[in-house]
């Protein structure tokens, strides 16, 4: 295994490994793995090395709410969930690709059925680390290399990259992965270049400049506050119910969770529905829109549609209307 594989990935990977030793991977309960609080920020990179790539072959996407110094590209091969960034939340699936801003707190929280003891589901991505503000740095400040630096400072809150740009970036990211020495750095610049060069407008994934500081014990606490509503988010689970999960109580719990993830916890839970109720939309398995909103915790329509155009500014027909038409252009 290489050595400057990221450390959140390697003791999982470890982990699974050792244990895929000895049973079945249906012999294993992942639950208690991704139960686990090996929750490490730092992508230790080695000392002839300024880029860092990695496919990632494994059950399921590292579980914990994190952030490190360095960027991240992921591009989703398999699986999806739910990815939390900054402050905000979006669906994810195979095939899409996320620039991460450096020290932008984030997790890519694969489905539930990824952690059940009888899973046989699985999820491979292809990311690339880079620091900024490392052995790059002096390399942004050359004239020529200057609007790399603006696009950098500019993506801090990162984006999801448009479908019409994945098959090059696709392929891009795979030279970067496979390639050595200078020829690595030439071929991330490359890549660099292109990403730069995108006119179209781009999904920000965080729309909070600020950065939320999430140390170890943090992260690790938000995200069972998290594993919690995401849990029971389709129950009736009211602010008493969370408060007593997160060990505080109400008043605290308010104050804790605004300061460090930006979010009351009412506007999170809606977040947390309205974006399963895109999910069951888009994947067009449900009887009716009505069904899809008491399915994800709404007690009335009026107001599912309500929350659904708050979030995301369109009413739920409306949505899926643009969805499937998007679909349609596609093919």
């Amino acid at each position: 295994m290489p050595v400057f594989y990221p450390v959140c990935y390697l003791i999982l990977h470890i982990e699974l490994k050792y244990i895929h030793s000895a049973i079945s991977y249906k012999d294993v309960d992942y639950k208690k793995i991704a139960d686990m609080k090996t929750l490490l920020f730092t992508i230790p990179v080695a000392h002839d090395k300024s880029v860092i790539s990695e496919q990632f072959n494994l059950p399921f996407f590292y579980p914990y709410l994190h952030r490190h110094k360095e960027a991240q590209l992921t591009w989703i091969q398999k699986g999806e969930g739910t990815l939390v960034a900054g402050n905000n939340m979006h669906s994810f699936k195979a095939g899409e690709i996320y620039l991460l801003g450096a020290d932008l707190p984030h997790v890519f929280k694969s489905n539930p059925e990824y952690f059940g003891a009888e899973s046989d589901k699985n999820i491979s991505a292809v990311s690339i680390f880079f620091n900024p503000n490392g052995k790059l740095s002096s390399l942004f400040e050359l004239p020529e290399l200057r609007s790399f630096k603006n696009f950098i400072q500019r993506s801090k809150q990162g984006f999801k990259l448009p479908d019409d740009y994945l098959k090059p970036m696709s392929d891009l990211m795979l030279r970067v992965d496979t390639a050595s020495g200078s020829e690595k750095v030439f071929d991330f610049f490359n890549l660099l270049n292109f990403l730069n060069n995108i006119k179209d407008q781009l999904t920000v994934l965080s729309s909070s400049e600020k950065v939320i500081n999430v140390n170890i014990d943090e992260g690790a606490r938000i995200n069972n506050i998290y594993n919690f509503i995401i849990q029971h988010y389709n129950k009736a689970i009211t602010l008493e119910d969370v408060s007593q999960a997160a060990y505080m109580t109400p008043q605290a719990f308010c104050r804790y969770f605004k300061k460090h993830t930006g979010h009351t916890y009412i506007s999170f839970l809606n977040e947390v529905r309205i974006n399963e109720a895109c999910k069951r939309l888009t994947a067009n398995k449900f009887e009716s829109i009505s069904a899809v909103a008491y399915n994800c915790g709404f007690n009335t329509i009026t107001n599912f549609n309500r929350v659904f155009k708050c979030v995301k500014g369109s009413s739920p027909k409306g949505y899926l209307d643009s969805y499937q038409k998007n679909v349609n252009v596609a093919q």
